[in-house]
């Protein structure tokens, strides 16, 4: 009864009281798969979604219902499950519908107890000795009467959700070996002895955790590996018709986001589709003559705006709703700061210590919470304790993204340079010819030295906020957001980029953006003779795609690179009339990215040159399915000549 009252209802966005809407009358069921790619996946969850948006994918579904089954008679005994999955995507809400589900007897009844365990919980009490015994009273105190003897004989399950937001050293290798329930130790061996058996091995454990964090739990422990992929296409359509009982409003929501490629992709995620159903709701429910939002900077920012003129609706004001007070704007910017040192971090969750070295305090949250539930929650967990978080990490995102820009509106030189300071590696000497000298006071140098520093991620964390930070470049953006930005202290001459579309989230590979912009790269395009690195291509392609100007010839054998370094300069592909591809050594990643770059739009390919590779049957259906799209506007195709999928097409 207890789990049950814990998991019926769910929040979407707010966790604040009176909030929640019942679990089962408002889920859609999600998209899981069983299994997971070879690599692990280090990309930016965009750039994920991104690729897996356009791969015919023939996984195999599993239900969350199901994850412990024995679905073939080669499985063995499945013990541990990962599951993995992108930020907001679901995993989190599977866990509780899985559990709603045995509280209410009507699932896995073969289970005698589930014992959900979130790591942002565990977090707060890291330091604590305990046994696994005393750890179940602490944390759920309906089982104060549980006996040791019951835990051996009972068929358990622990829950432990967001592996990605644990701030435990799991030390799998080396640790104190525990197999009994009443033995003191500190939490985080107490947890690896768990999921490794020594303690209590006939329990089943399900872990879950965003896809770059699960490399923390060895494979050795794991006996089936699941992903949730979030909505298919149907799924989405049902989520918005279920959130609005109108039916015309339903059906124009999903009509616009079928026509943005890149909302299309997000509303993978439900979190996301939770945004954008705010936001075009607000919009098409009012007289509303501005151009609704295409990309992700333009809904995040109206999605800003809403939060403001709800806040105003709900307290009263002087001021229009949609309009900042100072009150609002030192707040916004305040959560901008810790979205912003902590994405730089790698930190999503954030406790009260975290708020205070921002200058945030709780009560200061609190008496704003009409303008924050939506944007950063407070929830209060087992132990008495609040931990606190964005509704979604491309919020923490944007916010950062805000705060970084303000700042560079106010010439704030300090925290500049501490951003930019790895910015400049040696082998960019190069690229230096192309930026002004002082990076204050030049708004293409500050985004162009940002680029570089995402660049020099090995997972693509500042990706997202690197896009955000070009679209917040431009005065469109900088209007809807009322003043919060100081645009009036920008860069008094108006910046090439900011006349220029920013980086739309769609078609994307190493900094996708829209071909305009920057007429200085075709002279660059001449002078580089010298030996490219990995982080020279990614540099390169972006400012090719900049160019205003299509290039006539792209020939990926003309440039002295790795063939990692080819592959990231192929998204240039959608900037070029006639791509020479031969002799590259396309991979299956090479022909993902290629194919991304053919279904952009617009799309200048003509001619392609493919010959000279050997082209296995993944690369070739994902270019197939291009040459067969009625969109396709290439003229000519010289494949290998014995290659009988590409000559049938």
């Amino acid at each position: 009864m207890s789990l049950k009252r814990r998991c019926e209802h769910v929040t979407e966005g707010t966790n604040e009281a009176g909030s929640g809407t019942l679990l089962n009358t408002i889920y859609t069921e999600l998209y899981i798969t069983e299994g997971q790619s070879e690599e692990v996946d280090t990309q930016h969850e965009v750039r994920q979604l991104e690729r897996t948006s356009k791969k015919n994918i023939q996984d195999t579904p599993i239900k969350c219902q199901d994850i412990f089954k024995v679905l073939s008679e080669q499985q063995r005994h499945i013990r541990v499950v990962l599951t993995n999955g992108v930020a907001g995507v679901g995993k989190t809400f599977s866990v509780q519908k899985f559990s709603l589900d045995w509280a209410e007897g009507l699932e896995n009844q073969d289970i005698s107890l589930v014992l959900p365990l979130s790591w942002r919980e565990l977090n707060l009490i890291r330091d604590e000795q305990h046994s696994l015994l005393s750890l179940l009273h602490v944390s759920h105190p309906t089982l104060q009467k549980i006996r040791a003897e019951d835990l051996t004989v009972w068929k358990l399950l622990f829950i432990f959700d967001g592996l990605d937001e644990s701030r435990f050293s799991l030390g799998f290798n080396k640790h104190q070996l525990i197999s009994d329930v009443t033995q003191v130790s500190s939490v985080g061996v107490l947890l690896v002895n768990l999921i490794q058996g020594n303690l209590l091995p006939s329990a089943l454990i399900w872990i879950t955790s965003r896809p770059a964090a699960a490399h923390q739990i060895p494979p050795s422990c794991v006996d089936r590996i699941t992903e949730v992929r979030g909505f298919t296409d149907s799924q989405k359509e049902e989520y918005f018709r279920r959130r609005f009982s109108d039916e015309d409003l339903s059906k124009r929501i999903i009509s616009h986001i079928k026509a943005s490629r890149s909302l299309h992709i997000m509303c993978l995620i439900p979190v996301f589709c939770w945004i954008t159903a705010i936001v075009l709701e607000d919009m098409m429910t009012r007289d509303q003559r501005g151009e609704l939002p295409k990309t992700l900077t333009d809904l995040y920012s109206h999605f800003l705006r809403v939060q403001i003129k709800r806040k105003k609706q709900k307290y009263g004001g002087k001021q229009r709703p949609e309009e900042l007070n100072k009150a609002d704007k030192k707040l916004l910017l305040k959560l901008g700061r810790l979205a912003f040192e902590h994405l730089e971090k790698g930190n999503i969750m954030f406790y009260s210590e975290d708020l205070e070295r921002c200058g945030l305090d709780v009560s200061e949250v609190s008496v704003y919470s009409g303008v924050c539930t939506e944007i950063f929650k407070r929830e209060s967990v087992i132990f008495q304790k609040s931990v606190y978080c964005f509704v979604h990490l491309s919020v923490q995102e944007f916010l950062a993204a805000v705060y970084m820009f303000h700042r560079y509106t106010r010439k704030d030189i300090a925290v500049i340079n501490q951003f930019l300071k790895y910015s400049e590696p040696k082998d960019f000497s190069w690229f230096a010819g192309l930026l002004n000298n002082d990076p204050v006071t030049s708004l293409d140098d500050f985004l162009m030295r940002a680029l570089m520093k995402s660049l020099e991620s090995k997972n693509g964390h500042l990706d997202l906020f690197v896009r955000f930070l070009h679209g917040l470049s431009l005065e469109s953006n900088q209007r809807i957001l009322g003043g919060l930005l100081d645009q009036r202290n920008s860069h008094p001459k108006p910046s090439r980029r900011q006349k220029h579309q920013h980086l739309p989230l769609s078609d994307g590979d190493e900094g996708s953006v829209s071909p305009s912009g920057d007429p200085r790269v075709p002279e660059v395009k001449e002078e580089i003779k010298e030996e490219l690195s990995e982080i020279h291509c990614s540099a390169l392609v972006y400012l090719l795609q900049m160019s205003e100007e299509v290039l006539d010839e792209l020939n990926l054998q003309r440039y002295k690179t790795s063939d990692e370094g080819r592959r990231r300069l192929i998204p240039a592909v959608r900037n070029c009339r006639k791509v020479v591809l031969g002799g590259c050594s396309l991979s299956e990643i090479s022909c993902d990215s290629l194919a991304s770059a053919l279904w952009s739009n617009p799309s200048h390919l003509r001619v392609l040159e493919l010959r000279g590779n050997q082209l296995k049957d993944p690369g070739v259906k994902l270019l197939c399915g291009f040459l067969q799209d009625p969109l396709c506007k290439l003229e000519t195709l010289r494949s290998v000549r014995d290659d009988p999928v590409l000559s049938q097409v």
